[in-house]
């Protein structure tokens, strides 16, 4: 199923993508009021969607309607840096080390934005693209091994870690550099895992104006999606609705020679096959 969070006349609604079709979800919001709930409550609540969906009693068309971050603020927005090899490669040059094992960062969540908001530039001068697969964890995990770790991902969407790569450095963490307003935009809508059956078998690509930036495979991960799971529970409980960004590809714009950084008026698209596209104007 691809759910998603859509507005009309000023409310959120939460849908179900049925090809061209919107199945408005409210005949379950009683139970089932936010994206999350649907989330934390799992097999049940899968299960009260698909009756919704068979009974089609509330549908829209999806064209001219305004998708919204498919997850509301999630407890954790966690990203992976440097997770593939041509991009540690890249990195490299510009005298990143290469991490000697996962190397992660928090995104504040107050970044995150929808699949086709504007991305506002802010105050940095270079304003960067990452096209990620993010997965989000759906029964929680602590101590999770790897052969496991599957069984916690409720479903995959797509991240573009914007990045302010000259605040990214103010400090080795690089929160500050990766969580400006509206610099996590996200969706366009949620694949719930069983329609993946390979989430280490996917095409990604990122386009500047139409441009190809990036284009890998998560086959290439250094760490796959179930490493870093086991890597991250070991340590604390990744709780329902926690949204993970599994790291992006080499052609990122600080890397090119020259540098290329976005600038108002651009527009990045960021696909990944299995699960859709989302676009994003960057403004002043």
């Amino acid at each position: 199923m691809k759910l998603l969070r859509y507005s009309e006349g000023g409310k959120v609604h939460l849908g179900a993508l049925e090809g061209e079709t919107i199945i408005d979800l409210s005949p379950i919001e009683s139970d089932y009021p936010t994206m999350l709930s649907i989330v934390a409550g799992g097999d049940a609540a899968l299960a009260r969607i698909r009756d919704t969906i068979a009974a089609r009693e509330h549908t829209r068309p999806s064209a001219g309607t305004q998708l919204l971050a498919p997850m509301e603020r999630p407890g954790k927005f966690l990203a992976i840096g440097m997770n593939y090899r041509k991009h540690i490669a890249e990195s490299e040059q510009l005298g990143v080390p290469k991490p000697q094992q996962q190397y992660w960062f928090n995104k504040q969540t107050s970044c995150i934005a929808g699949p086709f908001d504007d991305i506002v530039k802010g105050v940095t001068e270079k304003l960067d693209y990452e096209v990620e697969l993010g997965a989000i964890i759906g029964a929680p995990a602590k101590g999770v091994g790897e052969n496991d770790a599957r069984r916690h991902v409720f479903g995959y969407l797509i991240c573009n870690d914007v990045s302010a790569r000259d605040w990214q450095f103010h400090s080795p963490t690089f929160t500050m550099g990766k969580s400006f307003d509206t610099h996590g935009p996200i969706g366009p809508w949620i694949v719930t895992a069983d329609e993946i059956d390979d989430p280490h078998n996917l095409a990604l690509r990122c386009f500047v104006n139409g441009k190809l930036r990036q284009e890998n495979n998560t086959s290439e991960m250094v760490f796959n999606l179930w490493q870093q799971i086991a890597y991250l529970s070991t340590a604390f409980t990744l709780e329902s609705g926690d949204l993970i960004a599994t790291g992006t590809p080499e052609g990122v714009g600080v890397a090119m020679n020259p540098p290329s950084f976005l600038q108002p008026g651009d527009v990045v698209r960021c696909e990944v096959d299995g699960i859709g596209a989302i676009e994003n104007r960057v403004v002043a």
